[in-house]
């Protein structure tokens, strides 16, 4: 059972105007589009651990540290492995994402929020391009985005490098003066910040014990300018051109 509290929420009030500019947003895909409560994240970890052990032969807790340490230091466990031991990716994608989907609903809400949008819509994960439609799909929201840049499109290379997001913003020709970027993960706004984007923390409703704490902290920053546990409830008054006050 439970028992922690919720993760406090600390946003400024949120003003339509401040979004008036914006016609391309941008959404990270997990942990953002869906919460916790789904299991879609821990499927991906549990894989990823379950991977670790078939290459290497070790055992559970071995796998879950050397996921851990290729993930501080190269952003990815893949970008650990493709750069420590030459693993190829198509492989490592395709089983880190065979995952069960079936406790994540259609969310009619929030492909409402997000089709009422102004511009156009887009995907930027470190996951793969076929992880994301699957996600996006069973969500029923796949169709108001116009395309997902995935990690294979960044070369590899993860959010939050900078290269990352430039080249995200040229394949796409997004302006970054009129973007706003939707993401879980604190560090990752920085570089979207510095380049001109509005930026918008998610943060869970409720602590995820399959993530760090420090990945959930409602992080008040230069580059945050906004946090919300309420995605749709978010995007709902930026639709309809009203603010909350």
């Amino acid at each position: 059972m439970n028992t922690h509290a919720p993760i406090p929420v600390a946003t400024p009030p949120l003003q339509a105007e401040a979004f008036a500019h914006v016609d391309h947003w941008v959404f990270d895909l997990d942990n953002t589009l869906y919460s916790h409560e789904c299991q879609v994240w821990p499927q991906v970890n549990q894989r990823i651990t379950l991977f670790l052990q078939e290459l290497f032969g070790l055992d559970g807790l071995s796998s879950h540290a050397l996921r851990n340490y290729y993930y501080h230091r190269y952003g990815t466990t893949l970008n650990g492995l493709m750069t420590e031991h030459g693993v190829e990716p198509d492989d490592f994608l395709d089983f880190a994402h065979d995952i069960d989907l079936s406790l994540l609903e259609p969310d009619p809400a929030l492909g409402a929020a997000i089709a009422a949008l102004p511009g156009r819509k887009l995907i930027l994960t470190n996951g793969s391009v076929g992880h994301a439609r699957n996600v996006a799909g069973k969500l029923g929201i796949l169709q108001h985005f116009e395309d997902v840049f995935d990690i294979v499109a960044a070369g590899f290379t993860p959010k939050p490098e900078r290269s990352t997001y430039e080249l995200f913003l040229a394949k796409h020709a997004v302006d970054p003066g009129r973007a706003a970027m939707f993401e879980d993960i604190e560090k990752n706004l920085f570089i979207p910040s510095a380049l001109g984007m509005k930026t918008v923390l998610i943060i869970p409703r409720t602590p995820d014990p399959f993530r760090e704490a420090w990945e959930q902290v409602a992080v008040e920053a230069g580059h945050v300018h906004h946090i919300t546990s309420d995605l749709t409830g978010f995007l709902t008054p930026l639709a309809a051109g009203e603010g909350t006050r």
